[in-house]
Protein backbone atom coordinates (compact mmCIF):
# COMPACT_ATOMS: atom_id res chain seq x y z
CA UNK A 1 0.00 0.00 0.00
CA UNK A 2 3.09 2.45 0.80
CA UNK A 3 4.16 1.62 -2.42
CA UNK A 4 1.35 2.71 -4.63
CA UNK A 5 0.69 5.34 -2.19
CA UNK A 6 4.42 6.44 -3.06
CA UNK A 7 3.94 5.94 -6.90
CA UNK A 8 0.64 7.79 -6.78
CA UNK A 9 2.62 10.82 -5.16
CA UNK A 10 5.06 10.73 -7.09
CA UNK A 11 2.73 10.99 -10.57
CA UNK A 12 1.02 13.62 -8.85
CA UNK A 13 4.16 15.40 -8.31
CA UNK A 14 5.68 15.22 -11.71
CA UNK A 15 2.35 16.25 -13.46
CA UNK A 16 1.88 19.51 -11.13
CA UNK A 17 5.35 20.64 -11.87
CA UNK A 18 4.65 19.99 -15.55
CA UNK A 19 1.62 21.32 -16.05
CA UNK A 20 2.19 24.79 -13.75
CA UNK A 21 6.08 25.20 -14.78
CA UNK A 22 4.78 25.00 -18.56
CA UNK A 23 1.49 27.47 -17.96
CA UNK A 24 3.82 29.41 -16.01
CA UNK A 25 6.13 30.14 -18.67
CA UNK A 26 4.53 33.88 -19.60
CA UNK A 27 5.13 34.80 -15.89
CA UNK A 28 9.08 34.84 -16.97
CA UNK A 29 7.70 38.14 -18.72
CA UNK A 30 6.65 39.80 -15.59
CA UNK A 31 8.56 41.11 -12.50
CA UNK A 32 9.79 38.42 -9.98
CA UNK A 33 6.43 38.97 -7.51
CA UNK A 34 4.50 37.03 -10.33
CA UNK A 35 7.07 34.48 -10.63
CA UNK A 36 7.18 34.11 -6.91
CA UNK A 37 3.47 33.66 -7.06
CA UNK A 38 3.49 30.67 -9.54
CA UNK A 39 6.64 28.74 -7.14
CA UNK A 40 4.03 29.21 -3.92
CA UNK A 41 1.45 28.18 -5.98
CA UNK A 42 3.34 24.63 -7.05
CA UNK A 43 4.62 24.00 -3.73
CA UNK A 44 1.30 24.16 -2.09
CA UNK A 45 0.11 22.03 -4.77
CA UNK A 46 2.72 19.74 -3.80
CA UNK A 47 1.95 19.50 -0.33
CA UNK A 48 -1.49 19.22 -0.75
CA UNK A 49 -0.90 16.34 -3.01
CA UNK A 50 1.42 14.88 -0.24
CA UNK A 51 -1.42 14.77 2.39
CA UNK A 52 -3.87 13.57 0.07
CA UNK A 53 -2.15 10.21 -1.89
CA UNK A 54 0.54 9.49 1.11
CA UNK A 55 -1.46 10.67 4.29
CA UNK A 56 1.06 13.63 5.57
CA UNK A 57 0.98 16.14 7.49
CA UNK A 58 3.35 19.15 7.86
CA UNK A 59 3.08 21.27 11.30
CA UNK A 60 5.47 24.10 12.33
CA UNK A 61 5.86 25.30 15.85
CA UNK A 62 7.63 28.72 16.33
CA UNK A 63 6.60 31.26 14.15
CA UNK A 64 6.58 33.56 16.86
CA UNK A 65 10.31 33.24 16.40
CA UNK A 66 10.33 34.34 13.09
CA UNK A 67 11.20 38.12 12.85
CA UNK A 68 9.46 40.05 10.43
CA UNK A 69 11.61 41.28 7.09
CA UNK A 70 14.79 40.27 5.90
CA UNK A 71 16.38 37.25 7.66
CA UNK A 72 18.30 34.19 7.20
CA UNK A 73 16.95 30.89 7.58
CA UNK A 74 19.18 28.38 8.29
CA UNK A 75 17.42 24.62 7.81
CA UNK A 76 18.13 20.87 8.55
CA UNK A 77 18.08 19.47 5.36
CA UNK A 78 17.00 15.54 5.22
CA UNK A 79 14.61 15.73 2.39
CA UNK A 80 13.54 17.18 -0.91
CA UNK A 81 10.58 18.12 1.29
CA UNK A 82 12.37 20.53 2.65
CA UNK A 83 13.65 22.52 -0.53
CA UNK A 84 9.79 22.76 -0.98
CA UNK A 85 8.12 23.81 1.99
CA UNK A 86 9.60 27.18 2.35
CA UNK A 87 8.08 27.94 -0.93
CA UNK A 88 4.71 27.45 0.56
CA UNK A 89 5.30 28.68 3.69
CA UNK A 90 7.08 32.12 3.19
CA UNK A 91 6.26 35.59 2.02
CA UNK A 92 9.17 36.24 -0.24
CA UNK A 93 11.34 33.01 0.27
CA UNK A 94 14.97 33.11 -1.83
CA UNK A 95 16.87 30.06 -1.70
CA UNK A 96 20.46 29.48 -1.90
CA UNK A 97 20.79 26.97 -4.22
CA UNK A 98 23.81 24.96 -6.73
CA UNK A 99 24.20 27.05 -9.96
CA UNK A 100 23.59 24.00 -11.75
CA UNK A 101 19.84 23.81 -11.00
CA UNK A 102 19.28 27.32 -12.77
CA UNK A 103 20.29 26.08 -15.81
CA UNK A 104 17.67 23.01 -15.86
CA UNK A 105 14.59 24.44 -18.72
CA UNK A 106 11.70 25.54 -16.75
CA UNK A 107 12.87 25.10 -13.70
CA UNK A 108 15.64 27.26 -13.76
CA UNK A 109 13.75 29.65 -15.52
CA UNK A 110 11.75 30.33 -12.94
CA UNK A 111 14.05 29.93 -9.71
CA UNK A 112 16.11 32.22 -11.78
CA UNK A 113 13.09 34.76 -11.77
CA UNK A 114 11.68 34.56 -8.76
CA UNK A 115 14.90 35.95 -7.27
CA UNK A 116 17.15 32.70 -6.12
CA UNK A 117 20.55 33.15 -5.10
CA UNK A 118 22.82 31.21 -6.89
CA UNK A 119 25.95 29.53 -5.76
CA UNK A 120 29.26 27.85 -7.55
CA UNK A 121 30.63 25.51 -5.21
CA UNK A 122 34.00 25.52 -6.91
CA UNK A 123 34.00 29.32 -7.87
CA UNK A 124 36.13 30.28 -5.06
CA UNK A 125 36.31 33.94 -3.65
CA UNK A 126 34.26 35.51 -6.87
CA UNK A 127 31.75 33.23 -6.70
CA UNK A 128 31.52 34.02 -2.66
CA UNK A 129 30.95 37.51 -3.37
CA UNK A 130 28.55 36.98 -5.77
CA UNK A 131 26.32 35.05 -3.24
CA UNK A 132 27.05 37.68 -0.71
CA UNK A 133 26.05 40.62 -2.72
CA UNK A 134 22.96 38.93 -3.89
CA UNK A 135 22.04 37.58 -0.22
CA UNK A 136 22.39 41.08 0.67
CA UNK A 137 19.87 42.63 -1.59
CA UNK A 138 17.49 39.66 -0.97
CA UNK A 139 17.21 40.68 2.46
CA UNK A 140 17.64 44.44 1.95
CA UNK A 141 14.39 43.60 -0.06
CA UNK A 142 12.77 42.15 2.73
CA UNK A 143 13.05 38.70 1.25
CA UNK A 144 13.58 35.41 3.50
CA UNK A 145 17.28 33.61 2.74
CA UNK A 146 16.98 29.77 3.01
CA UNK A 147 20.55 28.25 3.52
CA UNK A 148 20.78 24.68 4.17
CA UNK A 149 23.95 25.00 6.00
CA UNK A 150 25.09 21.13 5.91
CA UNK A 151 25.51 21.85 2.24
CA UNK A 152 23.58 18.65 0.80
CA UNK A 153 20.30 16.47 2.37
CA UNK A 154 22.32 14.44 5.37
CA UNK A 155 20.18 10.91 5.85
CA UNK A 156 18.52 10.27 9.53
CA UNK A 157 20.56 9.98 12.30
CA UNK A 158 24.09 11.44 11.24
CA UNK A 159 25.73 14.49 11.11
CA UNK A 160 27.96 16.40 9.15
CA UNK A 161 29.91 19.42 9.74
CA UNK A 162 28.06 22.61 8.75
CA UNK A 163 29.35 24.71 5.90
CA UNK A 164 29.97 28.39 6.54
CA UNK A 165 28.64 30.09 4.10
CA UNK A 166 25.75 30.40 6.45
CA UNK A 167 27.69 32.93 8.78
CA UNK A 168 29.35 34.42 5.59
CA UNK A 169 25.64 35.42 4.54
CA UNK A 170 25.11 36.87 7.70
CA UNK A 171 28.11 38.76 8.94
CA UNK A 172 27.19 40.43 5.28
CA UNK A 173 24.15 41.21 5.51
CA UNK A 174 23.55 42.15 9.35
CA UNK A 175 20.39 39.87 8.94
CA UNK A 176 19.11 37.51 12.31
CA UNK A 177 20.20 34.31 11.82
CA UNK A 178 17.23 31.90 12.48
CA UNK A 179 18.07 28.10 13.22
CA UNK A 180 15.17 25.52 12.33
CA UNK A 181 15.18 21.95 13.00
CA UNK A 182 13.00 19.07 11.32
CA UNK A 183 12.54 15.45 11.26
CA UNK A 184 11.24 15.38 7.54
CA UNK A 185 13.66 12.28 6.70
CA UNK A 186 11.53 10.04 8.65
CA UNK A 187 8.34 10.61 6.24
CA UNK A 188 10.54 11.39 2.97
CA UNK A 189 13.80 10.01 3.01
CA UNK A 190 17.27 10.88 1.26
CA UNK A 191 16.72 9.99 -2.57
CA UNK A 192 14.05 7.30 -1.51
CA UNK A 193 10.87 6.30 -3.78
CA UNK A 194 8.84 5.81 -0.82
CA UNK A 195 6.96 7.93 0.91
CA UNK A 196 5.64 7.27 4.73
CA UNK A 197 2.43 8.36 6.07
CA UNK A 198 2.93 10.49 9.34
CA UNK A 199 3.54 14.45 10.75
CA UNK A 200 6.27 15.98 9.55
CA UNK A 201 7.28 18.40 12.31
CA UNK A 202 9.05 22.16 11.52
CA UNK A 203 10.75 23.93 14.73
CA UNK A 204 11.70 27.38 13.76
CA UNK A 205 13.59 28.43 16.92
CA UNK A 206 14.87 31.90 18.31
CA UNK A 207 17.18 33.87 16.13
CA UNK A 208 21.30 33.62 17.38
CA UNK A 209 22.09 36.23 19.63
CA UNK A 210 23.75 39.64 17.97
CA UNK A 211 27.43 40.03 18.13
CA UNK A 212 28.62 36.22 18.13
CA UNK A 213 31.75 35.51 16.23
CA UNK A 214 32.00 33.41 13.12
CA UNK A 215 33.03 30.09 15.18
CA UNK A 216 30.99 30.70 18.08
CA UNK A 217 27.73 31.01 15.62
CA UNK A 218 28.60 28.21 13.95
CA UNK A 219 28.73 26.54 16.42
CA UNK A 220 25.65 27.09 18.20
CA UNK A 221 23.76 26.92 14.78
CA UNK A 222 24.63 23.14 14.49
CA UNK A 223 24.23 22.72 18.05
CA UNK A 224 20.61 23.98 18.29
CA UNK A 225 19.59 22.55 15.49
CA UNK A 226 20.69 18.86 15.76
CA UNK A 227 19.33 19.00 19.50
CA UNK A 228 16.33 19.77 18.30
CA UNK A 229 16.51 17.57 15.47
CA UNK A 230 17.31 14.75 17.87
CA UNK A 231 14.21 15.99 20.05
CA UNK A 232 11.91 15.56 17.11
CA UNK A 233 12.98 12.23 16.02
CA UNK A 234 11.92 10.85 19.40
CA UNK A 235 8.31 11.90 19.14
CA UNK A 236 5.99 9.81 17.68
CA UNK A 237 5.41 9.91 13.81
CA UNK A 238 1.91 10.09 14.14
CA UNK A 239 0.41 12.81 16.39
Amino acid sequence: MIWLRSLVFNLLFFGITAVVGIIAIPTLLLPSGAALRVTRLWAQLVILALRISVGVRVEVRGWENLPPGGVVIAAKHQSAFDTIIWLSLLEKPAYVMKKELLAIPVYGWHARNAGMIPVDREGGGPALRGMLRAATAAVAAGAQVVIFPEGTRTPVGQRVAYQPGVVAIAAGTGAPVVPVATDSGRVWGRRHFLKRPGVIRIAILPPLPAGLNRARMLESLQSQIEETTDRLMAEPQFG
